[in-house]
């Protein structure tokens, strides 16, 4: 055995033990792995109840989301005033939705319980290796084999009334500084006209698609978990994530029975200041929003039995002024009009002792590029287009003591552009291709173990495999990344 490779097996047998470790002390204490612990508290349900995955959602998991993070039934009261007798329909809601998952039956709402505010936090302790090592690596780490805390998160999730509720995020990623993460403030209600039931709500939030209750949005979508310090391909639509917690979005959406989703939200980016008051650097979105940008969503979720397929479109439309050259606040005249118009699917089925989905989302993004090509001369095209594709199989089985297997195909493609994409080996392409692979292991699925449910924990082994990376095959291989880590929260 050559020295190298000794060297990486022993450093991967003692960053396994590290986070083994972890995992032993989280799993020791029995938390069934939720979401979030508050959620658990709040609702009295195990994971499997709201959760495939974490954080993929079962129809249940969707409903709990769709109708403000409110709804209760566990051993604690939800909101800190007791409700007022009559005034509100929670209680219904509370028992509507045990009865849709079938799960525990775990108590009405009551004005005698005690109240703990639905408060988390997250951790995720991870190894990476990459199959070569990495040129330049940010201080401290490595070149490779590196082994992190990161990320760690803070988070307020659950009610706040009766009607309004939030799932918000702080988080500290090494080595950056804490900043406001995912962030969905909601106000949600319930109503009934003929033959129609409706869910409607308003959600005020900080990331387009993270208000989203399906699986195959960018701002959820798998990879759950991935290492901070491993390679990624350079080019993504823009409504993938490049203005995530760089701006902030009011909308109104409806749920119309159980079937038919609509909605709309319009989003302002912040001032360059207040992004950097909230530990955002400005500087690492393309720039700020010319006015607002509209964001749309529609689906259709029939449901028969065990089954349950989604249908649906979404997009948004940008007009994006880049930051003036050697400026962090001061942005050019001209603006950049993207417009990303995506749709996807998901089935469901869930079996005896196990769930299979099926997800796929397709991206199209147009490219209109006044400021980067005409003002700024960054590009060598004045338009250009740029589509994100992602197909994902995942069988869950075990109610409790759950595996997850879950394998996803993912491809970007676009215009070859030399301004936009330097280098002569990637030919000016924005191209990267590959599949990600991941075995997960979540003790305690569905049941109640001890000190539940203020702790839980989620332990991963996953490999992204590249065919293309940032245009070339040639090197792709090299950013092949293994991703150990344990997922813990309480």
């Amino acid at each position: 055995m050559r020295g190298g490779d000794f060297s990486f097996w022993r450093r991967g047998f003692a960053a396994a033990g590290s986070v083994g470790f972890i995992t032993v002390v989280a799993s020791s204490f029995a938390p069934p792995a939720q979401a979030l612990p508050s959620f658990a508290r709040q609702t009295g349900q195990p994971c499997g109840t709201c959760h495939t995955d974490f954080p993929a959602l079962t129809p249940y998991g969707r409903r709990f989301k769709l109708l403000g993070y409110t709804t209760g039934g566990g051993q604690f009261r939800t909101t800190p005033f007791p409700a007022f007798s009559g005034a509100n329909d929670s209680q219904t809601q509370d028992e509507k939705m045990r009865a849709y998952a079938k799960a525990l039956d775990s108590g009405t709402e009551s004005n005698d319980k005690d109240y703990v505010p639905p408060i988390s936090m997250m951790a995720i302790a991870g190894f990476t290796h990459t199959q070569a090592p990495q040129p330049q690596p940010t201080a401290p780490f490595a070149q490779n084999d590196n082994t992190v805390l990161s990320p760690v998160s803070g988070f307020w999730g659950g009610a706040i009334t009766d009607h309004i509720g939030a799932f918000a995020q702080v988080t500290w990623s090494s080595p950056g500084p804490w900043s406001w993460d995912n962030t969905d403030f909601r106000y949600a209600t319930t109503a009934h006209a003929g033959p129609f039931d409706f869910i409607f709500g308003i959600t005020a939030n900080n990331n387009p698609t993270v208000q989203d209750v399906w699986n195959t949005t960018p701002a959820w979508s798998f990879p759950y978990a991935t290492s901070t310090v491993a390679p990624t391909p350079g080019a993504s639509t823009l409504i993938e994530q490049q203005f995530a917690a760089h701006v902030v979005g009011v909308g109104a959406y409806t749920f119309i029975n159980d079937m038919f989703y609509l909605e709309l939200t319009g989003y302002r980016t912040l001032d360059p200041r207040t992004q950097n008051s909230l530990g955002v650097s400005a500087t690492d979105a393309p720039g700020l929003f010319d006015g607002g940008s509209p964001y749309w969503r529609a689906a259709i979720e029939p449901q028969w039995g065990p089954h349950s397929l989604m249908v649906g479109t979404f997009g948004m439309f940008s007009q994006v002024k880049p930051f003036a050259p050697g400026s962090a606040t001061d942005t050019i005249q001209q603006s950049d009009k993207i417009t990303d118009i995506g749709f996807d699917a998901q089935y469901q089925y869930q079996g005896s002792n196990y769930w299979l989905t099926l997800r796929g989302s397709y991206i199209h993004e147009d490219q209109k590029l006044d400021a980067t090509f005409g003002a700024l001369g960054n590009a060598s095209n004045p338009t250009n287009f740029l589509n994100s594709l992602h197909l994902q199989a995942s069988l869950a089985f075990g109610a409790d003591n759950r595996f997850v297997l879950t394998g996803q195909y993912f491809d970007i493609s676009g215009s070859a552009d030399a301004g936009l994409f330097g280098g002569n080996a990637s030919g000016f392409s924005p191209n990267s291709n590959g599949f990600i692979g991941e075995l997960a292991y979540i003790p305690f699925s569905a049941s109640k173990a001890p000190v539940w449910p203020w702790l839980n924990t989620r332990i991963a082994l996953q490999y992204t495999y590249y065919n293309k990376f940032d245009g070339t095959t040639v090197g792709a291989h090299d950013n092949n990344t293994l991703f150990l880590h344990a997922w813990f929260a309480m």
